[in-house]
């Protein structure tokens, strides 16, 4: 039974990010008995925090250590004698999220090269994010003539296998010249979860020392994340001239372009836009087709040129959906002890044949209605049920994947504001990023828009 507690933490360290599991199941202490796992937190605010995030993913740990799904108890740690708080979860199905970020200790936030999951080697350089790309290595050896970076792009073209990227080689350039460079690398979110723990905590002088004075580059993504939230915009922003008047390096990531960041302190805002500006498009034919040969000889299979050739004209929409279709069919081609071929791949893109042509907007309010079942005055009204506004954020991702549409504009078909089009947005990519239940669901709508 002692052990029980041991391989649980082991395989939640494998399936949680490092922050997650370093900030909030670390410190836990359990024990195991009777089918019941008791979990210990160092106070109340953690132990709060684990019972509504984390329960499901200790679970299912736990059921494969054990054998059986456990009940979970929470215990909050008494203080001056003082009964502990416990809150018995029952288990539910899990919801793990799997991401990549660094371990939150409070003295100086560091990274470990080798929990990044991307690599300047398999980066796949084209027209469209060429600019990217240059600019990114002109902020890790200093030849850019900024030392801030802001990466915008829509979903699924490579802001995050560039800003990992980055955060590789700057580690890795640290060692070769024997000095230790300091990268924190978060998403926005992360950063507003860890100021909050530490108000919770009284920990706040302690976050700022970590952030503002332990670390040389600041990777943050996902600044869109930060709209409407004053209070931790207020954090940002000191944390950000503290590392400006110390001549840090800083790279930010959205989804948007920094004039369509509504919601934001202009201050902020400001602090964010000032360094070089660089936008990542969707790859071209060529490009396209290199990135599914270079994804094959990372699953080494062999590709042929025709197959490659297919695919890349077939789907358009972003890297994402090519590496989904090569490794269905990678996987199909294993399962069925067959090569890969025309045939098998024509058999694959029956459920990913996205580029038959252009959709216009008319075609995303259309299918967005037939999907969730309500008319089109319904997607465009001022009703807030929450069907509608799912099927109207849904329509807004489609618009901004599929169409040249500005934001206003979008907004404009929809009767909104374009700051409710950033919103909406924002919400079903963080369902989408987050792996949810609903966002597995959306992912299938999303991809299924051509079917």
């Amino acid at each position: 039974m002692e052990t029980i507690w041991p391989k649980t933490k082991q395989l939640l360290e494998s399936t949680l990010s490092p922050g997650l599991y370093n900030l909030w199941i670390k410190p836990l202490s359990a024990r195991a008995r009777d089918g019941v796992l008791e979990l210990s937190a160092p106070n109340a605010f953690v132990a709060t925090w684990v019972r509504d995030r984390l329960t499901d993913a200790v679970t299912e740990a736990a059921a494969v250590v054990m054998g059986t799904r456990p009940k979970v108890v929470v215990t909050a740690r008494a203080v001056d004698d003082a009964p502990a708080k416990t809150a018995i979860v029952p288990p539910r199905p899990a919801k793990i999220h799997k991401s990549l970020t660094l371990p939150m200790e409070p003295k100086a936030p560091e990274l470990i090269p080798d929990r990044f999951r991307f690599s300047y080697d398999e980066f796949v350089v084209g027209p469209s994010n060429e600019l990217a790309y240059v600019a990114s290595k002109g902020i890790c050896d200093m030849s850019l003539s900024a030392d801030q970076l802001f990466i915008s792009s829509a979903p699924g073209l490579g802001k995050t296998h560039l800003i990992q990227s980055m955060g590789r080689r700057l580690c890795h350039d640290g060692e070769d010249h024997g000095r230790s460079l300091r990268v924190a690398y978060l998403s926005a979110e992360e950063f507003a979860n860890r100021l909050v723990m530490a108000l919770k905590t009284k920990q706040v002088e302690r976050f700022k020392a970590a952030f503002r004075e332990n670390v040389d580059v600041l990777l943050l993504e996902d600044v869109h994340f930060f709209r409407d939230k004053p209070r931790i915009q207020d954090e940002l922003l000191n944390t950000l001239k503290a590392l400006n008047s110390r001549g840090c390096r800083l790279v930010f990531t959205s989804s948007f372009l920094p004039r369509d960041l509504t919601g934001l302190d202009p201050q902020l805002l400001s602090r964010i836009s000032s360094g070089f500006l660089a936008v990542i498009d969707k790859p071209d034919l060529a490009t396209r087709k290199r990135i599914l040969e270079r994804k094959a000889a990372i699953h080494q299979v062999l590709l042929p040129d025709e197959v490659s050739t297919l695919l890349a004209d077939r789907l358009h929409a972003d890297v994402r959906q090519l590496e989904s279709c090569l490794q269905n069919l990678v996987l199909k081609a294993r399962l069925l002890n067959c090569r890969i071929s025309v045939d098998l791949a024509w058999d694959v893109l029956r459920h990913y044949d996205l580029a038959a042509r252009p959709l216009t907007l008319d075609d995303i309010v259309s299918y967005v209605c037939d999907v969730y079942r309500i008319s089109p005055d319904q997607l465009v009204s001022k009703s807030r049920k929450r069907q509608y506004v799912l099927a109207r954020n849904t329509a807004f991702l489609l618009a901004r994947q599929h169409t040249d549409l500005s934001l206003v504009d979008i907004g404009n078909r929809f009767n909104r504001r374009h700051s409710t089009v950033v919103k909406g947005i924002t919400s079903i990519e963080r369902h989408l990023s987050l792996r949810t239940p609903l966002g597995r669901e959306l992912e299938r709508t999303i991809e299924s828009v051509h079917a």
